[in-house]
């Protein structure tokens, strides 16, 4: 495990196994790199395995700015020059899954495939005026605590309690202000992600094969219809929670090694 200094952050990441293509690991709101435990002990038997914590999350520093996915995603590509690895399979949950989708886009060289779980992006448009809302509400009201409501939607009847605990108590301990400009970096302004009419020009962009995991199965459909790159893949789950790929650890693991694969 390192720090990484990186223009104005210092990332922290781990740097395990060994073994092509490299995978990259990128968490969501209000995480960290632990959202990947489920992970890394299975694909760090064949493969490089590197795991950060964005700006302002876990164990990196706190800059004033700078939360927004393609910001998150310049950060990890420094982060991937100086660790002279790539091209990787760039693996993001949540609003992760805008942050690689981001890299693949910005940073072409450095990314050879997407997996893309439950991502924050291509949301119906007619939710805008509601999310916006939120987001914006969220700077005047307490933010840990408008985090934890706005994320306790997001669990299905079989999500395990301890799951719900674990997340609750990490968003704890997330800075305010990162936690408000976080959301509003992705939901709010004219370069947000976290809707159609902004994020489906720029998702057709990919110009590597891409693998998403959805619990919705219109948005799985939807996302399909964006594809390109024949090899692109969208699975719907129905019934988990929005951390499928640590409700659902060994199907999901299985599934991106056969995909990997295929490639």
């Amino acid at each position: 495990m390192a720090y990484a200094e990186v223009g104005d952050v210092r990332l922290f990441f781990t740097d395990d196994g060994e073994g092509d293509p490299p995978i990259l690991m990128v968490h969501g709101f209000s995480c960290d790199g632990h959202d990947w435990m489920w992970q890394i002990p299975h694909f760090v038997e064949r493969h490089r395995v590197i795991v950060v914590d964005l700006r302002g999350h876990g164990r990196s520093s706190v800059p004033e700015g700078g939360y927004e996915p393609k910001q998150f995603a310049a950060d990890i590509a420094g982060l991937l020059e100086q660790l002279d690895v790539g091209p990787v399979v760039a693996m993001g949950h949540s609003l992760g899954g805008a942050i690689v989708s981001a890299l693949a886009i910005e940073h072409p060289s450095v990314v050879h495939a997407v997996v893309s779980v439950d991502p924050g992006y291509l949301l119906p448009d007619e939710l805008r005026p509601i999310v916006e809302g939120m987001a914006t509400a969220l700077g005047s009201d307490d933010p840990v605590a408008a985090s934890q409501q706005f994320l306790s939607a997001s669990y299905s009847p079989a999500t395990p309690s301890a799951l719900k605990t674990f997340h609750m108590r990490r968003i704890a301990g997330v800075p305010g202000p990162v936690l408000v400009a976080t959301l509003q970096g992705l939901f709010v302004g004219p370069d947000s992600l976290g809707f159609r009419d902004t994020s489906v020009p720029y998702l057709q962009r990919r110009p590597c094969p891409v693998l998403v995991f959805y619990t919705d199965a219109d948005r799985a459909a939807f996302e399909a219809g964006l594809f390109d790159d024949p090899r692109s893949q969208a699975i719907a789950w129905p019934g988990s929670g929005h951390w499928l790929h640590q409700e659902r650890p060994l199907e999901f693991n299985t599934l991106v090694d056969g995909w990997l694969a295929s490639l």
